[in-house]
């Protein structure tokens, strides 16, 4: 006789998924519970930006090398601002690209705080190798992927990227704007090309979005004014709670 739980031809049927869904809530509330963590800087951005290679003759931007300088930095800052157990961790989706960039950042000061949410994809998606072991996570629903991104969220750091951190930004800011979110730092990096890909000015003209909703990003050219900005707003944060909680 074999048990429910224990039949894997039952626990991947249709008629298990609202177990499977469970299980990707309760064992990462487990998880980040013992570790005791519950806050993040979250790092988004395209699985196909690669490392480049040194080359005189190309000028574009290399969002690789600094999406990884402004997570190693972030997570040097955490390390000197802040207790053992009030650390902010860079979390990505876990995979190449942008993620894998960040994730090394951090795990050049400290792989401890390089947590990674990592999605099964038929493509490009694959737990990258500088992640945490305690902290790489593997989801099959995207959307229990984002409930645990938003979770842990307490900045949001977004670099260049397609369809899927498209969706990601976006529904984030839909819910900041509609309070179901608590505000938090938001950093578009590279403001040649969200400039180039969206002008966020349209929506207001055409009265689609409020004029104030224009602020709850930040437009970044540089990991010098990225960091500047993100410590700034943190450390403001951090006062804000500590004077409603004294």
């Amino acid at each position: 006789m074999t048990k429910a739980y224990n039949d894997a031809e039952f626990m991947l049927s249709e008629e298990a998924r609202p177990l499977r869904l469970l299980s990707e809530y309760l064992e990462p509330r487990t998880r980040l519970a013992e570790l005791k963590v519950h806050r993040a800087l979250i790092f988004w951005g395209s699985a196909r930006l690669r490392p480049r290679e040194d080359d005189p003759v190309d000028k574009t931007v290399d969002f690789y090398a600094e999406a990884r300088e402004l997570a190693a930095r972030m997570t040097r800052w955490t390390m000197e601002a802040h207790a053992a157990d009030e650390h902010y961790y860079v979390c990505t989706g876990g995979g190449p690209g942008i993620m894998e960039a960040a994730n090394r950042g951090a795990a050049d000061v400290n792989r401890d705080l390089s947590m990674g949410y990592n999605i099964e994809l038929p493509h490009e998606q694959g737990s990258n190798a500088f992640i945490s072991d305690a902290l790489n996570f593997e989801f099959h629903y995207f959307f229990m992927r984002k409930f645990w991104f938003m979770n842990v969220a307490k900045a949001l750091i977004i670099f260049p990227g397609g369809f899927g951190t498209m969706d990601e930004l976006f529904e984030m800011l839909t819910l900041i704007q509609t309070g179901k979110q608590p505000r938090i730092p938001v950093v578009l990096y590279g403001k040649d090309f969200w400039d180039r890909l969206i002008n966020f000015d349209v929506f207001v003209e055409l009265g689609l979005i409020a004029e104030r909703d224009i602020d709850l990003f930040y437009r970044a050219d540089s990991v010098d004014d990225a960091f500047d900005f993100l410590t700034d707003a943190l450390a403001q944060d951090t006062v804000t709670a500590q004077s409603r909680h004294g």
